[in-house]
């Protein structure tokens, strides 16, 4: 029988095994995937341990995991865009990625570019489809001056990049020993920490900001309002009760969420103009280790679940 990531309870990492489970059956629209790989990410721990459980739920015994790349092995009926030996990359909805072999629905998944390593290509939508909406959200225009908080993050790391490739100037705040890794990819680094609304506007051509996106939440939407930032160019994914007080958007996943995003980031890596830092790789039976890492914080890069 396969194997896939359970949880019975709210709570931290020890709460995770890897249990045997029926082997799924693919339904009409779905194809059943053999995991390649499948990224882990911070919103699936919050709702782990219980902090997101009044918007996000879970039903126990709960799988976990959305991003997902692997092999089809089945078409359930009416499919006809992937048959079995087809290598895809996408994501489900329905918290079970994590896996050995999971369920999607056909119109969830993308052809991998086979310049796409597997570790990225399962790495790709939550932080992707986030990074799209995020942008799409503040109207990033070329020419543009962009702020990004957490700039070497999961997100971070694409939306700087994404940015850059659509013509904005992009100062990225992020720790110093990630300073070099963003200046390589034209992003000016800022340092975290006291003083940085003065920083950026020094690195800021003629010390004026256009838009800001704030992955990290904290007081980052009142320095991108004090910078003079309009609200409506200010996108938060980290800190929801500054959209109702300040007006900011809260666009990501949600509303990124398409595979025509999915197949365009796809096509820039595997064209080398975006890059997908993998931090590490983790066999799946040692998830608990994976997610001890993430909870570390300061991660530079995708850390992945290789079946």
């Amino acid at each position: 029988m396969p194997k896939a990531v359970r949880y019975d309870q709210y709570g931290g990492v020890e709460v995770l095994k890897v249990v045997e489970v029926p082997q799924p059956e693919p339904g009409p629209g779905q194809v059943l995937v053999q995991v390649k790989a499948a990224s882990i990410n911070p919103g699936e721990a919050k709702i782990r341990d219980g902090q997101l459980a009044e918007r996000w739920p879970s039903t126990f015994p709960s799988g976990q995991g959305s991003d997902l790349a692997g092999v089809v092995t089945a078409a359930g009926a009416g499919v006809t865009a992937f048959k079995p030996g087809d290598e895809v990359l996408g994501w489900t909805d329905h918290r079970a990625a994590q896996a050995e072999y999971v369920l999607a629905e056909a119109s969830e998944l993308t052809a991998r570019p086979a310049g796409v390593p597997w570790p990225v290509a399962g790495s790709l939508y939550v932080v992707g489809a986030t990074a799209y909406g995020a942008i799409d959200a503040i109207g990033l225009a070329q020419g543009d001056t962009l702020v990004v908080a957490g700039a070497a993050g999961g997100v971070g790391s694409i939306t700087v990049q994404l940015a850059r490739h659509r013509g904005a100037t992009v100062i990225g705040l992020a720790s110093e020993p990630n300073h070099d890794w963003l200046g390589r990819h034209g992003v000016i680094p800022v340092s975290y920490g006291n003083g940085v609304e003065d920083r950026i506007r020094q690195a800021a051509p003629g010390g004026k900001v256009d838009a800001f996106i704030d992955t990290v939440g904290g007081d980052y939407v009142q320095i991108a309002l004090d910078l003079g930032v309009a609200p409506d160019r200010i996108d938060t994914i980290a800190n929801f009760e500054a959209v109702e007080k300040f007006g900011v958007k809260a666009d990501g996943n949600a509303a990124g969420a398409s595979t025509a995003n999915l197949a365009d980031l796809a096509q820039l890596i595997a064209a080398g103009e975006v890059e997908v830092p993998i931090a590490a790789t983790y066999p799946l039976d040692q998830v608990q280790d994976a997610y001890r890492e993430l909870a570390g914080g300061h991660t530079h890069g995708k850390i992945v679940l290789i079946p």
